[in-house]
């Protein structure tokens, strides 16, 4: 009987893991525009709506990159400093416990060398809720590594970079990025859904789990209720947010929704060392900075995988990072981060939650680049050659 009963649940794990993922969307680009798009699946199955390369959704861990442009163009209008301790904006002061004369800086946050963890938690600080809270628990600090010496992902350093933007700028995280980064370039996109137009509201892609069921964004078309964690009381005013209390309010981590062509004109942005389409968001060394890599992987000196339940990657997955920018291919011992299984040492971010699995890769060398995502996958995800999926593994090929 209990023979059985393991068979049974292996031959489902098995059948969910080979499952076809519910959407994909493939978006191929080079420096003057799209130059292949390809489509399957349902945006949302329960209204027979197939997916496009212009619904939105939920890109997770992308949007770090897209947060990262935003904190550029503030360094370059002179509201930040990347290696100036963000203590002087938040108005607190942010030290890791056992190593409390280590100044933490944005350079540290963006490319996950602050010595924090999401152990204590990152995404759920209610509307009123205090972000700083979430520092208080020991849980939220590398015991063992002082801040500047070992590369661990950690989602939570993202909420702190955008309470320091607002404390900067005075501004409502998802309305600072309308205005610095996705207006400019033209994309229908949003932080969390507040300042999404309605057509894109209209259009959101679901979520789906690997049994098809919907776990974000089954929206019917409409708003969601709260576009964010409801305030401890369940009530939903955004007239509640305070500037920097609560970064993770409208998701820098992982929140953003934009489609497979705005994922590509990012891309086309990254390609263009800061220039898209005549429009110059910014300057070419910026670009370069948040493309240079701020750890390579050594024995001993970070993470390469994910410690989260997002079934982002395996041992080798990140082995090269700059300022919430991967680099693909690292010829290191160890590193397994080449789902092309070219050599190419492209540049970009990759994404995983919620049953989605998303990428935007360019190769400046050769100007071309692809933008991607699937849904309704498993959470335990095999490759084949690298340490990314077999789906990553599929949907990076023309």
């Amino acid at each position: 009987m209990r023979v059985g009963y393991l068979l049974g649940m292996w031959l489902v794990a098995a059948s969910l893991q080979a499952a076809e993922p519910v959407a994909t969307v493939r978006v191929d680009f080079d420096r003057n525009g799209v130059t292949a798009t390809q489509v399957h699946g349902m945006a949302d199955i329960a209204a027979g709506r197939a997916v496009s390369a212009d619904d939105p959704v939920r890109i997770a861990s992308i949007s770090k990159l897209v947060t990262a442009l935003g904190v550029m163009r503030m360094v370059e209008a002179g509201q930040l400093d990347l290696d100036a301790d963000v203590s002087r904006w938040l108005g607190w002061p942010l030290r890791h416990p056992q190593f409390p004369d280590t100044p933490i800086t944005l350079r540290l946050l963006l490319s996950h060398r602050a010595g924090l963890t999401d152990a204590a938690g990152y995404y759920a600080v209610p509307l009123g809720g205090q972000l700083r809270e979430v520092l208080d628990d020991p849980r939220a600090w590398d015991p063992v590594h002082a801040p500047g010496t070992y590369f661990r992902y950690a989602n939570i350093d993202f909420p702190l970079v955008a309470s320091v933007m607002e404390k900067a700028s005075g501004e409502r995280f998802d309305r600072l990025m309308q205005r610095l980064v996705l207006q400019p370039l033209g994309i229908a996109a949003c932080y969390n859904w507040a300042s999404c137009d309605d057509a894109s509201v209209a259009r959101a892609v679901v979520l789906y789990d690997a049994a098809q069921q919907p776990v974000r964004d089954d929206n019917r078309g409409r708003r969601p209720d709260c576009p964010v964690v409801a305030a401890a009381d369940g009530s939903c005013d955004l007239g509640r947010w305070r500037a920097g209390d609560n970064g993770a309010l409208f998701a820098p981590q992982g929140g953003l929704r934009i489609s497979g062509n705005g994922l590509a004109r990012i891309g086309r942005l990254l390609l263009g060392e800061g220039e898209v389409d005549g429009v110059r968001l910014l300057r070419a060394e910026s670009v370069r900075e948040l493309a240079r890599p701020q750890w390579t992987y050594a024995p001993g000196d970070g993470m390469t995988t994910e410690e989260d339940d997002s079934g982002q990657g395996g041992d080798g997955f990140f082995c090269r990072y700059g300022l919430a920018m991967q680099t693909l291919a690292t010829p290191v011992k160890g590193c397994r981060d080449d789902p092309f299984g070219d050599g190419v040492a492209r540049i970009g971010h990759s994404g995983s939650a919620y049953g989605l699995l998303s990428g935007l890769w360019v190769d400046p060398a050769s100007g071309t680049g692809v933008a991607f995502f699937a849904t309704g996958l498993p959470d335990a995800r095999k490759g084949g050659h690298s340490a990314f999926s077999a789906v990553e593994e599929r949907l990076v090929k023309p």
